[in-house]
């Protein structure tokens, strides 16, 4: 089978690019390959498309600074929604199927229980409009596709709250974190070991069959936790496993009227992962033993 990904230097699609090659051929149409498959320049997709002849495309790219997606409107809206659409008609044109990566952000965090995929969607800003407008592209497409939507993702790769927070908590004395926003953080390796199960499960004679399993569904670490709750852990097992020295920063817990941003974060955004289990059998662990095992992976 032949896998076309995109959005190879994302924190996910660095992940994904290990753990699809067992699959089949991993292929990639960036900047630099002819005809290259530029997502600010959403006609370049159909012919890149075409010319690598993938029987499936897994789309991890997208525009992830929120705060700067509300004055580079024009950019989030053309990498999240129209690249995307994009990606969809050259699948229905090749009738082959979508893998796609979305976000907590299209609801509104205002819920005390977590969002279940159909629930009724609320975004707050341009980077939520336009990653919920790039879901909704994909079913209008009316292709095979799996929409994955996850939340607080970090990784050893790329830019992300577990790196940043290694790094100032290395350089300062004190920092305050956010401790009313609720949320559980996810591995990317973890969502990237999941989406090569579900191909796997999916699989057919060298193609990759959804049937009624088409759809979106909920990808993040079980549990519930805190940017406050999710920084003591990185700090006190950042001590444990050598990461940090015993003098690292303290931590104070603030709100969000404390840290104001361009972009409002949802205040809620946990999602209910059972219509995973029970079309894939699949569940990632809590988000606590999801931190042990990266940690455990970067002193390896």
């Amino acid at each position: 089978m032949r896998i076309l990904l995109v959005g190879q230097s994302g924190q996910v699609a660095h992940e994904l690019e290990r753990t699809l090659a067992c699959l089949g051929e991993v292929t990639s149409r960036s900047r630099g390959t002819q005809p290259q498959l530029d997502l600010l320049n959403p006609e370049s997709i159909g012919p890149a498309v075409r010319e690598a002849r993938p029987d499936l495309i897994v789309n991890a790219a997208a525009y992830t600074q929120v705060d700067r997606a509300e004055t580079d409107v024009e950019a989030a809206y053309t990498i999240n929604t129209h690249a995307v659409e994009a990606l969809a008609f050259a699948c229905r044109e090749q009738n082959i199927p979508l893998i796609h990566y979305s976000t907590d952000y299209v609801f509104d965090g205002k819920a005390q229980t977590p969002y279940r995929e159909s629930d009724p969607t609320g975004p707050d800003g341009v980077y939520a409009s336009s990653k919920l407008q790039g879901e909704e592209a994909i079913r209008n497409a009316g292709i095979a596709h799996l929409i994955f939507r996850t939340a607080w993702v970090y990784g050893l790769h790329g830019q992300n709250f577990l790196k940043t927070m290694l790094r100032l908590m290395a350089e300062r004395e004190s920092l305050g974190i956010v401790n009313d926003q609720f949320g559980a953080p996810t591995w990317s390796r973890l969502i990237a070991e999941a989406t090569a199960l579900v191909i796997a499960q999916s699989m057919r004679n060298g193609s990759m069959d959804l049937g009624e399993r088409s759809g979106t569904y909920h990808l993040t670490c079980a549990g519930t936790t805190t940017w406050f709750g999710f920084a003591e852990k990185i700090r006190a097992w950042g001590i444990e496993g050598g990461h940090l020295s015993a003098s690292a920063a303290s931590l104070r817990a603030i709100t969000t009227e404390d840290y104001p941003t361009p972009a409002r974060r949802p205040a809620y955004s946990v999602l209910d992962n059972q219509r995973l289990m029970a079309a894939f059998g699949l569940k990632l662990p809590a988000w606590e033993e999801g931190l042990a095992l990266c940690l455990e992976a970067k002193t390896s």
